[in-house]
């Protein structure tokens, strides 16, 4: 069998079948001219390569950058549930409630440290601007050096971008309004003002 059979009779990925052979842990039993894998049903079904690493899963991750964004988390959260369980993975959703700016989240935290900790098999969001608004090629290079498939559902623009990024430059602004108001500067003070309404404006 092809190796998206062979993936698919052993409930993972042709990601997972091709690292299982660089590892040396399941290699293909023959090849095509062109190349291709070529998997033998009978041995496939003797033993799976991936039990001796059970902890090995799949994980959603979803996140917003408010409180006023929650019904949009619970969408995500459905969404990705729902594509999940159609793949027939066994999968956790871990969600975040914070700005995209940094890594400060207790959820991307303990993603990350999975994945580095060899526990992640499989990331599944439902835009890259889930994950983090920039960086979130960092994690993906993270993810592709320790073998970890990266799902994106949507390729697309995501549907909460403008609110989103609104939220994070009022973050922006608010540190940057910490540090200008108390340098006491009129000029400052008003030229933070106006980028406040601008935004307010554009997110309105």
């Amino acid at each position: 069998m092809s190796i998206h059979e062979a993936a698919q009779f052993l409930g993972v990925t042709p990601t997972t079948l091709r690292r299982w052979e660089r590892e040396g842990r399941l290699l293909p039993d023959a090849r095509t001219r062109g190349g291709d894998r070529r998997y033998d049903l009978s041995r496939l079904g003797a033993a799976s390569p991936g039990s001796d690493k059970p902890d090995r899963k799949t994980v959603a991750y979803a996140r917003v950058s408010s409180h006023d964004q929650k019904d949009d988390l619970d969408r995500q959260k459905q969404v990705l549930e729902l594509y999940c369980a159609r793949q027939g993975w066994t999968f956790e959703v871990v969600a975040d409630l914070g700005s995209g700016m940094n890594y400060h989240k207790n959820g991307l935290k303990r993603l990350l440290n999975d994945i580095l900790a060899d526990r992640v098999d499989r990331l599944v969001v439902t835009h890259k601007d889930r994950l983090l608004r920039f960086g979130a090629e960092v994690v993906f290079a993270i993810c592709e050096a320790k073998q970890v498939e990266v799902v994106i559902l949507n390729q697309g623009e995501d549907t909460t971008f403008e609110e989103d990024l609104a939220q994070d430059l009022r973050e922006i602004i608010t540190v940057f309004s910490a540090r200008l108001y108390g340098s006491r500067s009129r000029t400052n003070q008003k030229l933070l003002d106006g980028v406040k309404h601008a935004v307010e404006e554009s997110s309105s």
